[in-house]
C-alpha cells in the first residue's frame, strides 16, 4: 500500500503562488517598426514565461512530495509468540587480536572467529530477542533486546578490536546486562559472556555483579576464548607458548555456577558452538502477539525526477534553446505583417 510518512508537508505545494506575481512585458521598438512585432514579442515572451512557471511548479511539486516521505507498506508479519531473551557481551579488550584460531583453514585472530561463529548463532535465532553488549575499559550497550537480528549481527561486524578501550571489564558488562533484564517481566535472562582475559577496569567487581545476577535471576553462560599453544618465531627458532595465560579461567567458572549457568572454553570454532547447542534446550517464553509491517522508502524516485526537471530548467536558459523558441515566432509573424 502506498502512503506518506508525513503528509502535513503537502500543504508547502501552494506555496510559491504567494510570490509569483503576474508580469507585464514591454517590449521597446527601435527607430523601425514593422508591424506586428511588437505584439508577437509580448505573447512569445508571455508564453515562455508560463512554460518556465510550469517547469518551476512541476519542480517544487516533486520536492515537496519527497520531502513528505512517501512509502510502500507491505503485509503485516506476525512475530514468533515464544522466544528467549539473550543478552550477548563480547571483549573487545587489546589481547582479542592474538591470531591463535582458525576458521576454514585460516588463522585469524579471537574475534574474527567470535564474529564467524557468533553471526551464524544470531542467524538461527529466529524467536529469539537479542541483545548485543561490547566492552572493554568500559561496558556499552550496542543493540538492546531485540528481534531484529540482521541489526545485530550488522553491530558486531561492524565493532573493532580496541573501540571502548584496551582492558577488560567483567564486572560492568555483567551488571549492564542484569539492568537492562530488570526492565523485562517475562524473560529466560540469559547472559553469553565471551572474554579471552580477567577482569582488569571497572566499577565492580565480577563476583559482586555475578551475585547481583543470581538474586535477579539471571543465568550466566561465561566461554573462555583462546587456545592452549601457538608457536611463534624467536631468534633461535619457534618456541611453543600458551596465548591464554591471561584468562582467568577460575572466575569464569565462579561466575557461571553462582548464576546456573555453565562454562565453556573456545579453543576452536567447535567447542565455541557448544554453547548454542545448550541454549537450544532452554524452554522458550510466550510473549503477547505482535506484528509488523515492512516499509520501503519511495523519496528517491520524486527526488530523481525533481533533479531532472531542474536540468530541464537549465537547459532552456541558454542563450541556443531560448533563440530557438523565439526567433522562429517572431519571423513568420513579420513575414506576414508586411505582405
Amino acid at each position: 500500500m502506498l502512503t506518506i510518512a508525513w503528509p502535513w508537508l503537502l500543504i508547502l505545494l501552494p506555496l510559491p503562488l504567494i510570490f509569483w506575481r503576474q508580469q507585464t512585458v514591454q517590449v521597446d521598438g527601435g527607430r523601425l517598426q514593422l508591424p506586428g512585432i511588437s505584439q508577437t514579442g509580448k505573447q512569445s515572451l508571455a508564453a515562455n514565461t508560463r512554460q518556465s512557471r510550469k517547469r518551476y511548479w512541476l519542480m517544487w511539486c516533486l520536492l515537496v512530495l519527497a520531502i513528505a516521505r512517501p512509502q510502500w507498506l507491505g503485509e503485516p508479519i506476525e512475530l514468533p509468540s515464544q522466544g528467549r531473551d539473550l543478552m550477548m557481551a563480547v571483549d573487545l579488550s587489546g589481547s582479542m587480536q592474538i591470531e591463535d584460531m582458525v576458521v576454514n583453514g585460516k588463522t585469524v585472530d579471537r574475534f574474527t572467529l567470535i564474529q564467524h561463529v557468533v553471526s551464524d548463532f544470531i542467524e538461527r535465532r529466529k524467536g529469539d530477542r537479542i541483545g548485543l553488549i561490547l566492552f572493554a575499559d568500559h561496558a556499552y550497550l550496542q543493540a538492546p533486546l531485540t528481534q531484529d537480528r540482521r541489526s545485530v549481527a550488522q553491530f558486531l561486524k561492524e565493532a573493532q578490536i580496541g573501540l571502548v578501550g584496551k582492558q577488560t571489564a567483567i564486572g560492568e558488562a555483567i551488571g549492564l546486562a542484569v539492568k537492562r533484564f530488570d526492565k523485562m517481566d517475562e524473560s529466560n535472562r540469559v547472559l553469553i559472556l565471551l572474554t579471552d582475559g580477567s577482569n582488569n577496569a571497572g566499577n565492580i567487581e565480577p563476583e559482586q555483579a555475578a551475585q547481583i545476577a543470581a538474586n535477579r535471576k539471571v543465568t550466566i553462560y561465561t566461554v573462555g576464548v583462546g587456545a592452549d599453544v601457538m608457536e611463534r618465531r624467536t631468534l633461535f627458532g619457534r618456541e611453543r607458548v600458551n596465548p591464554s595465560m591471561d584468562l582467568d579461567e577460575n572466575q569464569l567458572k565462579h561466575i557461571a555456577e553462582v548464576t546456573h549457568g555453565r562454562y565453556f572454553r573456545a579453543r576452536n570454532s567447535q567447542e565455541l558452538d557448544q554453547i548454542y547447542q545448550e541454549i537450544d534446550k532452554l524452554e522458550p517464553v510466550s510473549r503477547d502477539q505482535l506484528s509488523y509491517r515492512p516499509q520501503a522508502d519511495l523519496f528517491y524516485w520524486p527526488l530523481a525526477l525533481a533533479l531532472l526537471t531542474s536540468l530541464w530548467i537549465a537547459l532552456g536558459q541558454l542563450p541556443l534553446f531560448a533563440a530557438r523558441r523565439v526567433k522562429p515566432s517572431v519571423a513568420t509573424t513579420s513575414q506576414g505583417n508586411i505582405k
